[in-house]
């Protein structure tokens, strides 16, 4: 298996595991705690996914720069742009009738491409040459 096949199987398995995070926690908040409104549910349940999935990812798929904190601030950069863009999607797909769950799985799933390419051409980008 050549290098990028295996660096995109190493994220997307820790981001199954920061998916299972999430929707663990988006359950407990929306089903368990009876929070009414997506978004409302979407945000913490976000906020715990991208700590586990950065830690994880940062460590053992793309091997730490040495700049944890320029990193850190390019993940928020990156969640500053698809934490409102993804709040939004979902609220609209929410106002649609489509099902809570079905918009977290929506979502989850573009967050798992696009943070996968961010990350490796603008956090890593040093690392994918």
């Amino acid at each position: 298996m050549n290098k990028n096949a295996l660096q995109a199987l190493k994220f997307t398995l820790f981001s199954l595991s920061a998916g299972i995070i999430q929707v663990a926690s988006f359950a407990l908040f929306h089903d368990v705690l009876g929070w009414e409104s997506w978004w409302m549910s979407y945000l913490p349940s976000l906020a715990l996914s991208v700590i586990w999935n950065f830690t994880f990812n940062r460590k053992y798929t793309f091997k730490p720069t040495g700049h944890v904190v320029r990193d850190m601030l390019l993940v928020a950069l990156f969640y500053a742009v698809f934490t409102p863009a993804s709040t939004w999607l979902g609220n609209w797909l929410e106002g649609l009738g489509v099902h809570d769950w079905l918009v977290q799985l929506i979502v989850m799933c573009s967050n798992l491409v696009t943070e996968y390419f961010f990350q490796k051409y603008v956090v890593y980008k040093e690392k994918a040459e």
